[in-house]
């Protein structure tokens, strides 16, 4: 690319260069757009626009790497969830859009099941960045909200970004549902916990498999290890009416719902599918 290009120019070229490596070419558009810190709106209005030489090196610098495999948030640092700009970084799972559907169904059965929150304890199991624990206190601002993870850097992301949003929220280190032991029961527990079967390691896309953090992503050889040593724990640290939601991989749905069926005879449990029609929640309301 030579010095100082426009904006339409170096779109281009990434679309091209992105596309011949088997990446997704819109990726352009994100890294340019984090560089001349424009939004897409803003970026296209300005295709004639030359670039800073110190942008241009940035942004040839980062589609380059991006077609090598790391990933669009590694580069800019952050991705959007639930319209929020959260802090990402390789200790922490990418947000992802399916993630969005499980906070949503549980928002709406948070107020079906108790109708007020106020007085409510909720806990994000594997909270990771922090996106469904920080997204549901800001939208339901009157529950009290923990979230946990054995990860100490990821709840140091986790932190940081409900500081940034002015989320209160009480983080605690731990093993799943282990910090709750013996406490405070719980009315809520969500969690999006490691769901891919060993099995599947080897399928996996690069940005995926060498840029997420490996305890984020895999759940033993059938890829339900973590969803059994939440509902062996749920009893123990449940009030007697309750909700609980998991995120799940494509076709765990039955299994999932029967852990939880089977020692919770007498609740509601639901499998719901994501917007592509896949399997992706479960949801066990409590009564």
């Amino acid at each position: 690319m030579e010095r100082n290009i426009k904006v339409y120019e170096a779109l281009k070229w990434a679309s091209s260069f992105l596309t011949e490596n088997g990446r997704d070419a819109n990726a352009g558009e994100l890294l340019l757009g984090h560089f001349l810190d424009m939004d897409r709106t803003r970026l296209l209005s300005n295709l004639r626009m030359a670039l800073p030489p110190d942008a241009e090196v940035k942004f040839r610098q980062a589609v380059e790497a991006h077609a090598k495999g790391v990933p669009v948030q590694h580069i800019t640092g952050y991705e959007y969830f639930y319209g929020r700009k959260f802090l990402v970084n390789r200790d922490v799972l990418i947000p992802r859009p399916e993630t969005e559907e499980l906070v949503q169904g549980a928002i709406g059965r948070i107020r079906r099941h108790f109708g007020e929150t106020k007085g409510l304890t909720l806990a994000d199991i594997g909270t990771g960045s922090g996106i469904i624990a920080t997204t549901i206190k800001l939208e339901l601002p009157k529950l009290f909200v923990y979230a946990s993870d054995i990860s100490e850097k990821a709840l140091a992301v986790a932190e940081k970004n409900a500081e940034a949003l002015h989320a209160d929220i009480r983080f605690v280190h731990g093993d799943l549902l282990q910090p709750f032991m013996g406490s405070k029961k719980l009315d809520i527990v969500l969690s999006n916990p490691p769901y891919i079967p060993e099995t599947d390691r080897s399928s996996l896309s690069v940005v995926v498999r060498d840029h997420d953090p490996e305890t984020a992503l895999f759940g033993g050889e059938d890829g339900l290890a973590f969803y059994r040593r939440l509902v062996e724990t749920l009893p123990y640290v449940l009030n007697k009416r309750a909700l609980v939601g998991f995120e799940i991989g494509s076709g765990q749905g039955e299994r999932v719902s029967c852990l939880l069926r089977d020692t919770f005879p007498e609740s509601v449990v639901e499998v719901v599918r994501d917007l592509n029609g896949h399997e992706r929640m479960v949801f066990c309301e409590k009564n």
